[in-house]
């Protein structure tokens, strides 16, 4: 479900190949003081800390840098257990369609947000584990109800929305939604500005261009 794309890590592996040619250029001189490094092959030379002298690696040592430290921080974490509930909530609205809706269109349209959403839930519960977070936070960390999550809908408005039907309950099933999905585009946008964990911008990403592409179809169906 989630499309690879060039990460972080791939700008890490350029900049190491692109260190590795200078260090072949290096042992063409003619020299072996600056071209070579321990174990044989063609030296690399990588950036030391800020400050500090740069390093001579063998190629083996530059190959297992090229894999980024992505360990995930709190805002990969964060967006992770609010979007698993950002998501619940929407699984709650769709499965009020079938029995309110009267547009075929706005049916399939949550059968489509069901089958995305209930998969993504998975992923982002077994990310949580695979990481040993909770699905929810604990102490002081949890602040993050319904309330303080971008478009999600109010009890009242739930409320208002299982009392509807026919086109009434089009109108607000899809204005609701609409919001629904814009407010997970901003959590997603977010987390990619502020987090850390490869596969999270992944699914990050993901989102953001599904739920996009979905807020344009509801809003033909306006």
């Amino acid at each position: 479900m989630f499309h690879r794309r060039a990460s972080r890590a791939s700008v890490v592996a350029t900049g190491l190949i692109a260190l590795a040619v200078l260090g072949l250029t290096g042992c063409d001189s003619g020299t072996d003081d600056a071209g070579s490094a321990p174990g044989g092959g063609p030296s690399v030379i990588a950036p030391g800390e800020p400050g500090g002298p740069n390093r001579t690696l063998s190629a083996e040592e530059a190959a297992e840098r090229r894999v980024e430290d992505d360990s995930p921080n709190s805002a990969d974490v964060s967006y992770t257990r609010m979007m698993i509930e950002h998501h619940s909530q929407a699984l709650e609205m769709t499965g009020l369609v079938a029995d309110r809706a009267e547009s075929t269109k706005i049916v399939k349209l949550a059968e489509r947000i069901a089958a995305s959403q209930k998969p993504e839930i998975a992923m982002m519960e077994g990310w949580l584990t695979k990481h040993g977070k909770s699905r929810k936070a604990g102490g002081h960390d949890r602040g993050h109800d319904h309330a303080t999550m971008p478009g999600m809908a109010t009890p009242a408005q739930l409320k208002n929305l299982r009392a509807a039907e026919g086109k009434a309950f089009d109108q607000l099933f899809l204005t609701l939604m609409i919001t629904h999905h814009e407010g997970a585009v901003t959590m997603a946008t977010d987390v990619k500005a502020q987090g850390n964990n490869i596969q999270i911008e992944e699914m990050a990403d993901d989102v953001v261009a599904q739920q996009t592409s979905e807020i344009t179809r509801m809003r033909s169906l306006l």
